[in-house]
């Protein structure tokens, strides 16, 4: 069977700017491999011999300056969304020991770090001041008479 005719596979896109072997980090951020420090430890809770022996417990390390494409809003979003996560030097921890295999851990230590890094780069939206209309002010009034009236009914008492 022959290859497709040339243009028919369109080229894919060129990111001068960041490399193939970039871990994307969500809305654009972007970092190196080699700038994610990955240290493992004993971890604790649950899991007989196997916690005492073999460390499993995954934990992420990320300067924020390593983290390109972020600007100074994204910083400022971070320092409030990630509150637990930032260290006093300015770095990213996350941290994972739910699962017993270290592969899992890491696996769970990127994903964690790429919902922060999303969560900061997406701007809130901005919300428009509205006002009720007239037809809901109307509404609102007649509900609220109506709510009034059937109070003043349970009030009844003979000889009124």
């Amino acid at each position: 069977m022959s290859p497709p005719p040339d243009h028919a596979r369109p080229d894919p896109p060129s990111r001068p700017d960041r490399p193939d072997s970039a871990i994307r980090l969500g809305n654009g951020a972007w970092c190196m491999p080699e700038d994610l420090k990955w240290s493992f430890a004993r971890s604790g809770g649950p899991g007989g011999q196997n916690v005492n022996k073999v460390s499993t417990k995954a934990e992420l390390r990320l300067e924020r300056s390593k983290i390109r494409r972020f600007g100074p809003d994204d910083l400022q979003r971070l320092r409030t969304t990630a509150g637990r996560f930032m260290t006093a030097a300015g770095h990213i921890l996350v941290t994972a020991d739910e699962t017993r295999s270290q592969a899992e851990n890491r696996e769970l230590c990127l994903t964690r770090l790429k919902s922060i890094i999303t969560a900061a780069t997406t701007r809130p939206k901005v919300r428009k001041k509205t006002k009720p209309s007239r037809g809901a002010k109307e509404r609102r009034l007649k509900e609220k008479r109506v709510s009034s009236d059937r109070k003043q009914r349970r009030n009844w008492k003979p000889g009124d």
